[in-house]
């Protein structure tokens, strides 16, 4: 009997789908016979078939949103946007497409003349995360369907059931099923996709461990495309400015939108110590306003649950080990209900934590640094392994 993947919702925690966990060569092989025939067509049928599955995702809408909202979690208003983002990602990649690709005649060069022209690579392993399991992975699949290239399509485990509807959509609106492969299964799936001989390359979008572990197994392998997207350490700078409540809102949309599940969030504010009272104030009193609720509640919920009890737990433990180091707590992060993933927002100062770890807590938490002048602001925003990724709101400094 073939090992299964289940979802559940994780707003009450029932079970939304069930399925079997697919096999890693035949979904290459497959992916290997159908690549040629799919290269060789013109790229205008490649474009026509990707404009098919936008206009099959627009008729798919509310059924797409609302199995977002359930697998996710995240409100049903959000979900949509979500959907909306999957039907614009096809005309900026034929965009993109047009002003990236083609042949371009560079002129004469001795001994002969120069061109440039882009051919398909092959088949690409697509690895999609679960904050975005619809709009992420659809990135990497359309414009390596534009390309030519075929796709091994694997969803996150914890949100196959989009991964599958999403698949679906691409089938309906012609994409031959061998093109585009969909690979349900867990991390050992992942693993055996990743380091297969006939894959030509790996397109991730995810944690940053899993993408530390996929670029050490591939490191020897030059052929192979690897493109990473993972998480970070982001910092946004506050400074001055008059408009307190303005930046506040801008601020709590960056750190807690999706529950604080993107990898672009904020998660350190640096903020200037004449400024530090006022606006911890004005978010503190955002976040008691904020509503934190299932999908399809009324009122509607400005966020919703984090992807499950494990990730709860892993933020509560982050949580508590900022505190023992030293931080203080401006707005507590609670769990209301131990055996659902709800948690309410938390604001901690981790001005006296030193050194600060350096971790993502990918959730709704954000780190509050008082600093006294702007040359510590940006040292304290270069202070991460992950590179900057700094937003500054106020003041006039570049």
């Amino acid at each position: 009997m073939s090992a299964a993947i289940v979802s559940h919702e994780p707003a009450t925690g029932a079970e939304l789908w069930r399925g079997d966990v697919g096999e890693v060569e035949a979904a290459v092989a497959r992916a290997r016979s159908g690549w040629p025939a799919w290269a060789m067509r013109p790229l205008a049928e490649r474009i026509a078939l990707l404009h098919a599955f936008a206009e099959e995702v627009r008729r798919s809408e509310a059924p797409f949103a609302e199995l977002i909202a359930r697998e996710t979690g995240k409100p049903l208003w959000e979900a949509k946007t979500e959907v909306a983002a999957v039907i614009a990602k096809v005309e900026i990649s034929v965009r993109a497409q047009a002003e990236r690709a083609g042949t371009r005649d560079l002129g004469a060069s001795a001994p002969g003349a120069v061109f440039v022209r882009h051919k398909p690579h092959g088949v690409l392993a697509v690895l999609g995360p679960y904050n975005f399991p619809a709009h992420l992975p659809g990135g990497h699949i359309v414009p390596a369907l534009l390309a030519g290239n075929a796709v091994v399509f694997k969803p996150s485990e914890k949100t196959p059931a989009v991964g599958a509807f999403l698949a679906e959509c691409y089938h309906r609106a012609g994409v031959p099923a061998d093109v585009l492969q969909l690979l349900v299964g867990g991390p050992a799936e992942g693993r055996a996709l990743v380091g297969h001989a006939g894959v030509d390359g790996v397109l991730f979008t995810g944690s940053e461990r899993a993408g530390l572990a996929i670029n050490r197994a591939l490191a020897g392998c030059p052929s192979k495309i690897v493109a990473l997207e993972m998480g970070g350490n982001n910092p946004i700078v506050l400074w001055d400015t008059a408009h307190l409540e303005a930046a506040a809102r801008l601020i709590v949309q960056s750190a807690y939108t999706t529950a604080g599940q993107r990898c672009t969030a904020a998660r350190r504010l640096i903020v200037k110590a004449g400024l530090y009272d006022a606006v911890v104030a004005e978010i503190a009193a955002l976040l008691d306003r904020m509503i934190v609720g299932g999908p399809f509640d009324e009122p509607a919920p400005f966020i919703g649950p984090v992807i499950d009890n494990q990730a709860a737990e892993g933020l509560l433990h982050g949580y508590a080990d900022l505190l023992a180091r030293g931080g203080e707590a401006l707005v507590p992060l609670t769990r209301p209900d131990p055996a659902l993933p709800f948690l309410k927002p938390g604001l901690i100062d981790t001005t006296p934590v030193h050194p600060r770890p350096d971790g993502e807590l990918f959730g709704p938490l954000l780190q509050v640094i008082r600093v006294a002048t702007f040359e510590e602001a940006i040292a304290a925003a270069n202070d991460t392994r992950f590179g900057l990724s700094a937003a500054l709101i106020g003041g006039d400094r570049a």
